[in-house]
């Protein structure tokens, strides 16, 4: 609990809570935004895993253990992953020398790790629709010849071929001859689990979307740096305390709000740059939790009568003093077709008071490259037409051009009478 890794917890007092019936009661601090596996880009599953096989063996000498293995035990409290299922943890007997949780982790860290390593599966492909993650089964169809390979044998070919034979015994608890040496066998099954992710760390990817914004878009540097001070100044005014920052790409101007202060949520729909947030925010411990979401498709509600997790939307309304989106809404409005307003009115749905939004006009290159030669269908798109109906939800409190561009960007202030 004092290095961050395990959720702080500590008794409650029984006479403050009457109506609950139960032995005795555990509060524990509340993770400001709470996010899920399939939210994830690899390398936050990855270090996620890591801290559930260090608190594992770190329990072994007090005779503890972890009963069950998911990555929904983790949440991250800005890029750093914190244990927060401490009912995992119970009391071992002193002679059982198996770690029961073992296939789950397999299916739920290892598998999905290396399924993305090997075919590009991304964490929400293979967590999303699966709770429990991927079977050796399925990796081994997919394998074809790699599947004889060392990277394939233990976790994928070995299962899946001994796989069926199970028997009244497979499940019952296995004896060794001391405490001692019980403890021994756990810790090697366990150490042996953390060399297999130190062997499935995730590579830094590339896509269209790396090294973006400063080797691959429009602005020169004296554009960037004129967008780089008005985004410090509106953050210096608005002072927010949690910031959403939509189409983050790899986080500069997240970093400028962590920077400020703010605690920051960076989403992007592409798990290259996000994994590159990420890296950068856990190295330099910066309180900004990159998430692989998009606005336009965002995250559903999941489990059991969709109520077990919620919907991306419904955790991000109302938390945010301020939601960045540079350079973002030409996309939503071009290549997800969503309508101005619309998106708009979730903005003014989502922020508690502000929002920063570049505009990019119909002139801008950038808009005439995923437009596609569809022009005028998108003629309406104006400065004034974007003015006039950020007008009915917020108020200006500055805005600039940006250098000799088609883009315009604003800090703009909900307007009180739609609170």
């Amino acid at each position: 609990m004092e290095r961050g890794k395990l959720v702080r917890s500590a008794p409650a007092d029984r006479a403050e809570f009457p109506e609950i019936e139960a032995h005795s009661l555990i509060e524990h601090e509340r993770i400001p935004f709470s996010s899920y596996p399939y939210e994830w880009p690899p390398e936050m599953l990855h270090a996620a895993g890591e801290l559930t096989i260090e608190l594992a063996r770190a329990s072994l000498p007090e005779n503890f253990g972890i009963k069950d293995a998911s990555p929904y035990n983790v949440l991250f409290r800005g890029a750093e992953p914190v244990f927060v299922d401490v009912l995992s943890f119970e009391p071992r007997e002193p002679l059982d020398c198996a770690w029961r949780a073992y296939a789950q982790f397999a299916r739920t860290f290892l598998l999905p790790l290396l399924a993305g390593r090997e075919f590009g599966l991304t964490p929400d492909r293979a967590l999303l629709a699966q709770r429990d993650g991927l079977e050796p089964e399925t990796l081994y169809r997919w394998a074809g010849w790699r599947r004889w390979s060392p990277r394939f044998l233990g976790l994928v070919t070995l299962p899946k071929l001994m796989s069926g034979g199970e028997s009244e015994s497979t499940y019952r608890p296995r004896e060794a001859r001391s405490p001692e040496q019980a403890r021994f066998i756990v810790d090697g099954l366990l150490a042996s689990c953390a060399r297999n992710l130190k062997r499935l760390r995730p590579r830094p990817a590339s896509s269209g979307w790396t090294d973006y914004l400063h080797a691959k878009s429009l602005y020169s540097p004296q554009e960037l740096a004129q967008k780089d001070a008005f985004v410090r100044e509106a953050l210096e005014l608005a002072r927010p305390s949690a910031v959403l920052d939509v189409g983050a790409n790899e986080g500069q101007f997240s970093f400028l709000a962590a920077a400020s202060g703010a605690r920051v949520v960076a989403i992007d729909s592409d798990p290259a740059v996000v994994g590159a947030t990420w890296r950068k925010a856990s190295a330099e411990r910066l309180n900004v939790l990159p998430l692989v979401v998009d606005l336009a498709r965002p995250t559903p509600a999941t489990g059991w009568r969709n109520q077990e997790c919620d919907s991306f939307l419904e955790r991000a309304r109302g938390e945010f003093g301020l939601v960045m989106m540079l350079a973002v809404i030409h996309h939503l409005l071009v290549t997800e077709r969503v309508p101005l307003e619309d998106l708009l009115n979730l903005v003014a749905e989502i922020t508690r008071e502000y929002a920063l939004i570049e505009f990019v006009a119909a002139e801008d290159p950038m808009f005439g490259r995923i437009v596609r030669g569809r022009e005028a269908l998108y003629a309406h798109v104006t400065r004034d037409r974007f003015e006039a109906a950020a007008a009915a939800r917020f108020e200006v409190m500055r805005s600039a051009r940006i250098g000799g561009l088609h883009r315009w960007i604003y800090l703009f202030r909900k307007r009180r009478a739609a609170n």
